[in-house]
């Protein structure tokens, strides 16, 4: 089966499918944004890497999504229900963790089908 990677770094891919599954690399604001202003740009590239992939929103199996201080829980869920397909949510889970750098706030994780 093919494996076709989308915006291939030294490191990683933004994207991956495989077997007609869409692996997104954890998409991030930008550094030093307030946490809502980073969920709505990790979303934004959430949405254009499954367009890129040959889907979209409606189609994300599940996401996980790190924030670097749970009490910025309720900010963020603002902005995902805004952004949510409603009817078509995906199975979510939410945690807490320490980013790549403490300017980040949360970091979005999708897997999709085709």
């Amino acid at each position: 089966m093919d494996i076709k990677r989308f915006e291939t770094g030294p490191r990683m891919s933004q994207a991956v499918v495989h077997n007609g599954t869409v692996y997104l690399a954890g998409q991030v604001g930008n550094a030093g944004d307030d946490v809502a202003t980073q969920t709505s740009q990790a979303l934004a590239s959430v949405d254009r890497l499954l367009e890129l992939a040959g889907t979209d929103k409606t189609r994300i199996l599940s996401a996980t999504v790190w924030l670097a201080d749970m009490a910025d829980f309720p900010k963020m869920n603002a902005v995902w229900d805004k952004w949510a397909p409603q009817g078509n949510t995906p199975a979510r889970a939410t945690g807490e963790a320490k980013l790549a750098t403490p300017d980040y706030l949360v970091e979005v994780i999708v897997i999709a089908a085709l």
